[in-house]
């Protein structure tokens, strides 16, 4: 059934004849019959409107490490939730399809937040993960969800491209983040992603403020932001910024959206990645996209120890007891 009530938006103000939103650093100025840059908020004569809230182009049921997440209930699995649309513009974006699509143009159906968490219910799941294009732009949404259903365990794979207040309230009722940072220079963000690093770099610092359990990842493309420099800057900003047990995934690029003509990144590359992230002091450094012997298995930080090994998404656990590593007894940061 399509929903024909509108939802006004959060976080805009009134200019003249206008609005200005407030839900990301882009603080959009719309005209009425105008549409945000992310195609989520529409100016109506008499408000800003959520456009897509309750509009689902994609669900599945997948691996918590899919998202990916390696320290948050390894080996469970989580309700994925998506939408049309996003607030940036990555010319490498995997999920094109829906992300850069707009509204009209992909098949959604309408899902009233009971109906979506009566789904998750179904399907047995008690994690709901707002994923597939970036979940920010779903704001209200995701609060109406979160609402219906308070012991829900919600998880947001995000750009990380939202103003303060929205993001922090995200916090209160999120218990996990996958954080991607794109690279490690505004140059970059601004050529690529038609972003800003710092308003990036300040939302992950938000989630680690608020205490929520934040994974990054860093997708790994030639020529672009493969540096070791790069790398290596962006390592010691989580360490001294941050704390040097957040997880940081190095992931491999494939050519994809308008950047067909990048080769797929070296595998040495990607590994020289987590080589380095661990030279500068991370506890926790994996790779993503690339199946490697021990690229992806948690190792204890004092002792050694592997403690949970992964294969693609075959997961086992075996040295941990509770959160402590069963062989000497550090406590490893892993939410079980």
């Amino acid at each position: 059934m399509a929903n024909t009530d509108r939802v006004e938006a959060r976080f805009y103000t009134r200019d003249g004849d206008g609005y200005v939103c407030g839900l990301c650093p882009h603080a959009c100025r719309l005209k009425p019959g105008q549409y945000g840059r992310c195609g989520s908020r529409r100016a109506d004569e008499d408000m800003l409107v959520a456009y897509s809230y309750g509009k689902v182009s994609s669900m599945c049921v997948d691996p918590v490490e899919k998202k990916p997440l390696f320290h948050y209930r390894p080996h469970s699995r989580c309700f994925s939730v998506g939408s049309v649309g996003c607030n940036i513009r990555c010319r490498h974006c995997q999920n094109y399809s829906i992300s850069m699509m707009s509204y009209g143009k992909k098949r959604t159906t309408y899902e009233s937040p009971r109906e979506l968490v009566g789904m998750c219910r179904h399907e047995g799941q008690d994690i709901i993960a707002f994923t597939y294009n970036e979940p920010g732009i779903w704001f209200e949404y995701i609060m109406d969800v979160m609402a219906e259903d308070p012991d829900l365990h919600l998880v947001l794979v995000t750009n990380g491209f939202l103003n303060e207040e929205p993001l922090r309230q995200l916090c209160h009722v999120a218990d996990a983040f996958n954080m991607d940072v794109k690279g490690f220079t505004e140059e970059f963000y601004g050529r690529i992603c038609d972003g800003h690093l710092a308003d990036v770099l300040r939302s992950a610092e938000i989630v680690h403020e608020e205490g929520v359990h934040l994974e990054l990842t860093y997708l790994v493309i030639p020529g672009l932001n493969d540096s070791e420099d790069d790398v290596g800057r962006f390592c010691e900003w989580v360490r001294d910024t941050l704390d040097p047990d957040v997880p940081v995934h190095f992931t491999r690029f494939h050519p994809d959206y308008e950047m067909t003509d990048v080769p797929m990144t070296p595998v040495d590359t990607v590994m020289r990645c987590r080589e380095i992230g661990m030279e500068r002091g991370l506890n926790y450094v994996y790779v993503g996209n690339v199946l490697t012997e021990d690229g992806d298995n948690t190792y204890c930080p004092e002792c050694g120890e592997a403690v949970v090994k992964r294969l693609g998404y075959l997961v086992n656990v075996v040295g941990l007891d509770g959160d402590r590593c069963s062989n000497c007894g550090h406590r490893i940061p892993i939410i079980r």
